[in-house]
């Protein structure tokens, strides 16, 4: 019966990781596609780590329980849901938050981009005008501003109207940050963590090959040393699924 689930056409089935929420479908992008005619909401890019921290964090649990859509990003979201009996595939959001761009600049979305640092926000900005000078990027706003300007921001924010925006705040702050944001009125809202630092070209994705054997944590890791205790994550979370069951 699960596997019946993953058919083209059918809606996404909310099912449950370690109590984590996560919808198998079989195609991401035309699920938020699906979301956006339906009224739009918030989509979250559910991996391992992520599932980890919002069993210990209330808040992102909370974000995540009342997300529209929870697509598997991780390779060990994808490994639980297999336990599971779900035929899946891993469905990386920063290819779905892509695919979303080009989608949009195609067919006269409105875009807001938040989060990232001033120069990669600037880097990036210029970037997407470069590569889709069609897409009409209605607000761009670096992440570090002061807590007091943030107010006025989102109202402004809100005042655009977008259709689709894409939040690189980092994980829980992105997720909370969208479901607390009150008066969202439609539109796709997506949480893309490091995202954006990529498309500006400041990182590096990993390889296909190591995407291909799903080390790209390793990757990041190589990248980013600092990351290491947030990995560790991992390990507990894969003891977690088999004592699960």
């Amino acid at each position: 019966m699960a596997a019946k689930a993953t058919e083209a056409g059918r809606p996404p089935l909310r099912t449950q990781v370690l109590s984590v929420p996560v919808d198998v479908c079989p195609d991401v992008k035309a699920a938020a596609l699906a979301l956006h005619a339906a009224g739009g909401g918030q989509i979250v890019t559910l991996n391992a780590e992520m599932t980890m921290a919002a069993r210990a964090n209330p808040a992102l649990g909370a974000a995540i329980d009342a997300a529209q859509l929870v697509i598997p990003d991780g390779a060990g979201v994808v490994w639980a849901l297999g336990r599971q009996g779900f035929k899946v595939r891993r469905s990386p959001g920063i290819e779905l938050a892509h695919s979303l761009l080009s989608h949009a600049a195609s067919h006269g979305w409105r875009v807001a981009l938040v989060g990232a640092s001033p120069e990669v926000m600037e880097q990036l900005t210029g970037s997407l005008r470069q590569r889709m000078p069609e897409l009409d990027l209605v607000f761009a706003l670096h992440g570090y501003q002061p807590p007091e300007a943030w107010p006025a921001l989102e109202a402004r924010l809100l005042a655009a109207a977008p259709d689709l925006v894409l939040v690189a705040l980092g994980v829980p702050r992105q997720e909370v940050w969208i479901q607390h944001l009150g008066g969202r009125r439609g539109g796709l809202w997506m949480g893309v963590g490091g995202s954006f630092d990529v498309w500006a070209g400041v990182k590096k994705r990993a390889p296909a090959w190591m995407g291909a054997l799903q080390i790209e944590w390793l990757y990041r890791l190589i990248q980013e040393p600092s990351r290491w205790r947030r990995m560790l994550a991992l390990p507990a979370f894969a003891w977690d699924v088999i004592r699960a069951g």
